[in-house]
């Protein structure tokens, strides 16, 4: 007798071994145009070893083995250590072995922005957890380098691309990585509400030794090697930025101790923390009073590394609905032929791609110190932060939705996915946070602001919808500042747009920048929709998934 129940079919797994540098031709043709085709041949290794399903499987058990805290050894004694999972080695090597994180500093060629973003973008659709790290190790280069004492000590370390999991003392090592630590429980964005208190060991001053007591809400990565704290010098007194390393000069562990790692919804292989420093050693740095604007520094690059972070995840869920909608099939035809869905695929790859080119404009802004670069490094990475990593959010789960019951289980991508999404959105400064930091950019500096939007206004120019959003942004910056608050999003989203529809015009070809115009500034991108609530009448769909996704 035959005992089988039922037959397997119209079922497919998720997208695997897969070249993703070769499939997105957004991607290679940013990487020609920010002077960055030395990278291509790299990168193209490198995608296609990130694309390989054994890649993929590490990153699912990355996320599923989480890390453990191990408080004490056997005999009581405290050592803070925390144990991750294989995978998790494996994949921090992969990145560090590309020279990702160095990449900026240590190389002078043009383009380097550019490659190191298209690098991210790319380990980004894969596992995001690893990035954490990576990020604030990379973020934290340009402050050290302004200190002598400390950059002697550690610049070899922070620039090799050799990967060094052990717990010792940073002087032993091949590598290192730096965290920080900003967050109290009382004041959340909010960090002049810190409390920790920095005491000077013998006279203070910049290169001083300290010793902090008090504590962080969220400390991320507890493992690195080094952490670059926010603290009060004396109660009540100035902020000052602190390098405080995992163990002290004598070899000893520094006190500071793990509470508890956080329970988190997504970025399950990244470990994150509450501590206490209780007489924490640690290095002053830069002047006391410039603690919060020397940490603001580090988080304008780490919320670079938000946008295109969340670029990634946005990309890898277009990949994921478009693949798995051309196959399944329901009602009789396949899902991407369905006109419905083919709605929902479209507007799901136009958002990608004005991601993505906003992510590689921010990118090459940040090589270069002219004022036009300034201001878009200054005033609408903010904005890209607040816009992208929301709409990660939104389309993780319609992308989700596409799989449907097969995208909700936590078996494949999809779902992890949209857990994660959330945390570029938290992470570095909430979307509130980001509006009001857009706002005071542009209070500060109007005539970088007006530059700004001088430079878009040609590419406007001969597109009414985007001549129409371009005004609406001048309209908003002349209200009253106690008026202006209250719309800080409507700005930050409306110079999002303008932005992305100004590059896509630029750069992208005329199917994709007309789709994104018409569905995000034209009368039926108006006001609130959902994905996939457009028009697609008069769009060229089949251009617009092709070179989303070839079939």
């Amino acid at each position: 007798m035959n005992w089988h129940t039922h037959e397997v079919f119209n079922q497919y797994p998720e997208l695997t071994d897969y070249d993703l540098l070769a499939t997105d031709a957004a991607l290679g043709e940013a990487l020609q145009r920010g002077g960055a085709g030395w990278a291509k041949e790299p990168l193209g290794a490198y995608a296609r070893r990130l694309g390989s399903s054994e890649t993929y499987q590490l990153a699912a058990d990355a996320n599923r083995h989480t890390p453990v805290l191990h408080s004490f050894d056997s005999r009581g004694r405290r050592i803070d250590r925390v144990e991750f999972h294989p995978s998790w080695h494996r994949l921090m090597e992969m990145y560090r072995g590309e020279g990702l994180i160095s990449l900026p500093f240590a190389d002078e060629r043009a383009g380097r922005w550019t490659a190191w973003a298209a690098g991210f973008y790319l380990h980004g659709q894969i596992e995001q957890g690893t990035l954490c790290p990576a990020t604030m190790t990379q973020a934290c280069i340009p402050l050290l380098q302004k200190e002598d004492g400390l950059w002697q000590q550690l610049a070899d370390k922070l620039l090799s691309p050799a990967y060094d999991e052990r717990d010792v003392p940073a002087a032993d090592k091949a590598s290192i990585w730096v965290g920080m630590g900003m967050t109290e429980k009382q004041g959340g964005s909010d960090v002049r509400a810190n409390t920790t208190v920095a005491t000077p060991i013998t006279g203070g001053g910049r290169g001083a030794e300290y010793q902090l007591r008090g504590h962080k809400w969220f400390f991320s990565a507890p493992m690195c090697d080094a952490h670059l704290v926010v603290a009060r010098t004396g109660e009540g007194g100035p902020f000052a930025c602190f390098y405080v390393p995992r163990w002290r000069p004598d070899g000893s562990k520094n006190t500071v101790n793990v509470q508890r790692l956080k329970d988190k919804v997504g970025n399950r292989s990244n470990s994150s923390s509450e501590v206490e420093f209780q007489d924490a050693w640690g290095i002053l740095m830069g002047e006391e009073g410039r603690g919060i604007p020397t940490i603001i520094e580090m988080a304008t690059y780490t919320r670079l590394n938000c946008v295109v972070g969340s670029a990634a995840i946005l990309r890898q869920a277009t990949v994921q609905a478009i693949s798995y909608a051309r196959q399944r099939s329901a009602f009789g035809k396949r899902l991407a032929e369905q006109p419905l869905m083919r709605a929902v695929l479209a507007d799901l790859a136009l958002e990608s791609e004005a991601a993505l080119a906003l992510s590689m404009r921010l990118a090459a802004a940040f090589e270069h110190d002219d004022a036009a670069s300034r201001a878009w490094s200054r005033m609408m990475t903010p904005a890209a932060k607040f816009w992208v990593c929301k709409r990660g959010v939104e389309l993780t789960g319609e992308a989700m939705e596409v799989l449907g019951g097969n995208g909700y289980v936590l078996d494949g991508i999809a779902g992890r996915l949209f857990l994660e999404s959330p945390v570029n959105s938290i992470w570095e400064g909430s979307g509130n946070v980001m509006c009001l930091d857009v706002l005071r950019a542009f209070g500060r500096e109007p005539q970088a602001a007006q530059a700004l939007l001088a430079k878009l206004a040609p590419i406007a120019s001969g597109e009414p919808r985007l001549a129409a959003a371009l005004a609406q942004v001048q309209a908003l910056l002349a209200l009253p500042p106690g008026d202006l608050e209250a719309l800080g999003r409507v700005l930050a989203q409306q110079l999002v747009l303008l932005a992305q529809g100004c590059l896509l015009r630029q750069q992208a070809p005329a199917f994709v920048a007309d789709a994104f115009i018409a569905t995000r500034l034209g009368e039926a991108g108006s006001g609130a929709r959902v994905v996939g609530a457009i028009d697609t009448r008069g769009l060229d769909v089949d251009a617009i998934l092709q070179r989303a996704l070839p079939a």
